[in-house]
């Protein structure tokens, strides 16, 4: 009578072997790919309102002048996120340790903490740029600034840093109480306990969720725009205002996603590699 390995084996040769089935498995997914896409793109191309949309949108002469003044132009929107992500990470970190620290007599620091979470969390993004790059300036204040680079940072920091703050409150509410117990057991003092042992741990929980965030930071970059710097969206107005023409929108769409596309895969990467030492972790 054949062994159950001896028949395994027949089996795997019959039904074609594991690596039989993953080839079958990508190229039915390919093939159903190309036919939706296909698709899709025969319904668009065949609408009656198809050459219109193509010259409006899809006009490979006026991308190919709009785009060396959106890309100049886009250098700005970077540098926005720059200088916003690094007060984002500094101040909702903050904010959380705020509504983090136990006991009575920080209870007036936990109330502000929660206020302004609610409170910008609450308000769009593109009112507390109008508020503060049209409202600010006008009060005419001896040594504020009237930048509206200096506004639109604000603005994006102070919004950014209410979900951020939460993100890192939840990182921090994940560590295991029994963390915070064996390092006061080891002689570190409150603050000690939450810099050396409970912070390292729930920052590194949270920097795929962090990335998300700053995903969408950068997206609204655009958004400061409507207090007047020349951003790349704005660029793209400019250039839409002079020709007409609509192709310097897909322009400027273009390059957000050669910004935030990457910025995603290395997030889900992330995401699948805590995961993995998680799954790691528990075999143990």
């Amino acid at each position: 009578m054949p062994e159950p390995a001896q028949l395994g084996s027949r089996r795997s040769r019959i039904l074609g072997g594991p690596r039989s089935e993953g080839a079958r498995s990508t190229l039915i997914a390919v093939v159903s790919t190309v036919v939706f896409f296909g698709l899709v793109v025969l319904l668009v191309t065949n609408a009656p309102g198809w050459p219109e949309v193509k010259r409006s949108f899809f006009s490979g002469e006026q991308f190919r002048e709009s785009l060396p003044d959106i890309a100049s132009a886009f250098g700005l929107n970077i540098r926005l996120f720059l200088v916003a992500e690094v007060l984002i990470l500094v101040f909702a970190l903050l904010l959380a340790v705020l509504r983090s620290v136990p006991g009575p007599v920080f209870f007036p620091l936990r109330l502000l903490a929660t206020a302004y979470t609610d409170l910008f969390r609450s308000i769009p993004t593109v009112l507390v740029i109008y508020i503060l790059g049209f409202g600010a300036p006008t009060l005419q204040i001896s040594g504020l600034p009237t930048s509206p680079f200096f506004w639109g940072v604000t603005a994006l920091v102070l919004v950014y840093s209410a979900y951020v703050a939460e993100v890192y409150r939840a990182g921090i509410q994940s560590v295991h109480p029994s963390q915070e117990a064996a390092a006061r057991s080891l002689g570190l003092s409150q603050p000690q306990a939450l810099r050396f042992v409970i912070l390292p741990q729930a920052v590194r929980r949270v920097v795929p969720p962090l990335l998300n965030d700053f995903i969408g930071l950068q997206k609204d970059t655009a958004l400061v725009a409507l207090i007047g710097p020349v951003e790349a969206f704005r660029a793209s107005q400019i250039e839409v205002a002079g020709s007409f023409n609509y192709t310097p929108y897909l322009a400027t769409a273009l390059l957000f996603i050669l910004l935030t596309v990457p910025m995603a895969r290395f997030t889900d990467w992330l995401i699948a590699r805590n995961r993995r030492r998680e799954l790691a972790a528990g075999g143990r």
